[in-house]
C-alpha cells in the first residue's frame, strides 16, 4: 500500500563529522525506532561496527556514540515521497532533504549512498545544488541478498580514508 511519507527525525552529525552517509528514506522499522537502519536485518550497524573493529551497536544511544566516535554523519536524501512500505523502486514525488546544513556546519571530507535508489535520487535532486559527488555503495537491507557481509564491509571499506 503506498503512503505518503515524510521524514520524521533530522539529520545525525556534529561539526566533527568528516563523512555524510545518505540513503533514500527511512523504513516503515526505521521511522518506528526513530532512527536510521533501524529494521533487525538490516547490515549497515553490522557493516560499519567490522569495519572499524568495535561492537555491533544494538540501542539508539549506542548508535549515536559509535557515530560521533566515528565522525560519520547520517542523514537521507528525501525529505519526503510516496512510498509503498521499504521499497525504494516504488517511490514517487520525491522530495530533498537540504543537505547544505551539514555540509556547511561539518568538516564534510566526503559523500555516500547506500544503495541505487539513494545514489540516483541524488544524482538528479542533490548535486545540482550542492555540486559534490557522492560515492555510491551497496545497500545494506536484506532485500540486497546478492552482498554478503563481508563483501558489504569490503566496499565499505572505502569510508576508511576519509576518516
Amino acid at each position: 500500500m503506498t503512503e505518503i511519507v515524510t521524514h520524521e527525525f533530522g539529520p545525525f552529525y556534529d561539526s566533527e563529522s568528516r563523512v555524510l552517509i545518505l540513503g533514500s528514506i527511512p523504513s516503515p522499522k526505521s521511522r518506528q525506532q526513530g532512527f536510521y537502519y533501524g529494521h533487525p536485518r538490516n547490515r549497515f550497524w553490522q557493516a560499519l561496527a567490522t569495519l572499524l573493529g568495535e561492537d555491533v551497536p544494538e540501542t539508539v544511544a549506542l548508535r549515536k556514540g559509535f557515530l560521533t566516535r566515528n565522525h560519520i554523519a547520517l542523514w537521507d536524501v528525501l525529505e519526503s515521497c510516496e512510498i509503498n512500505g521499504a521499497d525504494d523502486n516504488s517511490i514517487r514525488n520525491p522530495q530533498p532533504n537540504d543537505i547544505s546544513m551539514i555540509l556547511d556546519e561539518a568538516d564534510i571530507r566526503a559523500v555516500f549512498t547506500t544503495g541505487a535508489k539513494a545514489s540516483a535520487l541524488y544524482e538528479k535532486l542533490c548535486l545540482p545544488v550542492c555540486g559534490i559527488p557522492a560515492i555510491r555503495l551497496p545497500s545494506t537491507s536484506p532485500a540486497n541478498c546478492a552482498f554478503s557481509l563481508d563483501r558489504l564491509v569490503g566496499e565499505y571499506r572505502t569510508i576508511l580514508s576519509y576518516l
